[in-house]
């Protein structure tokens, strides 16, 4: 083959890569979008009618649980779905993990663990399903077999671009925890899909998920966003143990009907004496910002009680069969704990922080310290806040947090791995 003759066939499958890093981009951007939408829509109705009946909670987990359940096992023919492992195994190990039902499994157990009362959030459930219409790409064309790792990081990309148009975010995601490949045409796939994402959503699906107002920050608080930074890695190390003690512990149950009836009770349980717990939490997270520093200081009991069961609520969801991950936990988690050590300080220190940086700056601590990744945390959470007047406290505190968590405990849920005990002889 002559030299122009390469590089013409070279081109044709550059081209061809992009189109399907574009095409990547469309359809996980409707997928992350229908499924936001829809989730938001329902968790809210089901939410108002349980402020009409309370004891409605007690039901609702029960239903979601057993309804995915059944769903594994009779029309996904009881094929486990491992979450992000699955997407790792893919790009790591060169394995066909990610195939065509993966996209509707992850979708609907998503939105059913949430809308039910599963304390959780779809993002986890979108980037497994995004990454597998990047993984169908691959195989649609023979050629493509070469690049499925760049369509799945598109894929994966574009999910979390559209869940918190975050485009930068989602690009950083794809790199932190999935691969460090550095080929430019890894990176021009990523970027292709990403952007396409981002533009139907901006344009089609946008809504701001918080109502921060961020204006801003003095830095003799330094001292303090480093001390958030430390307390955020024992969260975020205290989020990933609980998943992994809850997700071993149901493992070892032979009886689903005991799975299913003791994890949604208990999951009941925690909703009713906590409703913030309930489904993605971003309710509370938006409820907390309205509440004045008397407000705190009176509820300051009910809220680092909530801090304390936010791990346990998601680590029994996942452990009984939900279908989630950490992403919306760590978030609760982090605006929770920012406005309590916030008012803390303030109260007893008077110190005027400002309770509103603490929680936006909280959220990306957790959130970085849970997953390993703080450049991903740190521009998904400013993406959140639509502000980058917090960027150097909330890069200061997650760093320190993933240092601090990485110490404590150097995995993350995504990549546990459980020792093998060997068979005695």
């Amino acid at each position: 083959m002559d030299q122009k003759s390469y590089q013409v066939k070279k081109s044709k499958r550059v081209t061809g890569v992009l189109v399907a890093a574009a095409f990547t981009g469309v359809l996980s951007a409707l997928i992350a979008d229908t499924l936001k939408v829809i989730t938001e829509h329902y968790e809210e109705s089901l939410l108002e009618r349980i402020h009409e009946n309370t004891y409605l909670i007690f039901v609702l987990p029960l239903i979601g649980i057993t309804t995915i359940h059944m769903l594994r096992r009779f029309l996904f023919r009881n094929k486990a779905n491992k979450g992000i492992k699955e997407v790792l195994d893919t790009i790591n190990k060169n394995s066909n993990t990610l195939p065509a039902y993966k996209v509707p499994s992850h979708y609907f157990n998503g939105f059913l663990t949430v809308i039910f009362g599963g304390s959780t959030g779809i993002e986890v459930s979108t980037v497994v399903a995004t990454a597998s219409v990047g993984a169908l790409s691959s195989r649609k064309v023979s050629y493509l077999k070469k690049y499925r790792t760049d369509l799945v990081c598109s894929g994966l990309a574009a999910g979390v671009t559209a869940l918190f148009n975050a485009p930068i975010a989602g690009f950083l995601f794809s790199f932190e925890v999935f691969t460090k490949r550095k080929s430019k045409l890894h990176t021009a796939s990523v970027i292709t899909a990403v952007l396409v994402s981002y533009v139907l959503t901006r344009y089609f699906f946008f809504k701001q998920i918080f109502n921060f107002n961020v204006s801003v920050w003095n830095s003799y608080a330094l001292p303090y966003f480093v001390l958030l930074g430390i307390i955020a890695g024992f969260n975020a190390v205290y989020l990933t143990k609980s998943v992994l003690f809850f997700k071993r512990f149901f493992g070892s149950l032979n009886n689903d009907f005991t799975k299913i009836l003791g994890g949604s009770l208990l999951i009941s349980l925690l909703v009713f004496f906590f409703p913030s717990l309930y489904g993605e939490g971003y309710a509370g997270i938006n409820h907390l910002i309205k509440l004045t520093p008397e407000a705190v200081m009176a509820t300051m009991l009910s809220l680092l009680l909530a801090l304390i069961f936010k791990p346990l609520a998601t680590s029994i969801t996942l452990g009984a069969g939900g279908d989630g991950g950490v992403f919306a936990p760590s978030l609760f988690i982090g605006a929770f704990l920012g406005l309590i050590v916030c008012t803390v300080l303030n109260h007893f220190f008077g110190l005027n922080l400002i309770a509103v940086n603490f929680m936006v700056i909280g959220m990306a601590a957790v959130l970085s310290g849970s997953i390993h990744a703080p450049f991903t945390a740190i521009f998904l959470v400013c993406a959140i806040a639509d502000n980058y007047m917090l960027f150097v406290p909330i890069l200061i505190a997650s760093l320190v947090s993933k240092v601090v968590a990485h110490f404590l405990f150097p995995y993350t849920v995504y990549t546990y791995k459980a020792p093998v005990l060997e068979k005695a002889h």
